[in-house]
């Protein structure tokens, strides 16, 4: 049986996601441009959010071309 894929991850590891530094996440968290949701004390990004930040860039590059 398959180990299904992780829902939530901390920012340092979807920083690792989106090939960005922990500083450049955190940056873009304060910007509102990351989301994410509170678990108790953690901070965590769902997938759904990491991917939706990947659309809101490739956007930004398009209007800017």
């Amino acid at each position: 049986m398959a180990v299904p894929e992780r829902r939530l991850h901390s920012v340092e590891e979807a920083a690792e996601l989106l090939n960005v530094g922990r500083s450049t996440a955190f940056d873009e968290i304060r910007l509102g441009r990351l989301r994410t949701v509170r678990v108790g004390r953690r901070r965590l990004v769902p997938i759904e959010y990491v991917d939706e930040y990947v659309e809101l860039l490739k956007r930004e590059a398009q209007a800017a071309a």
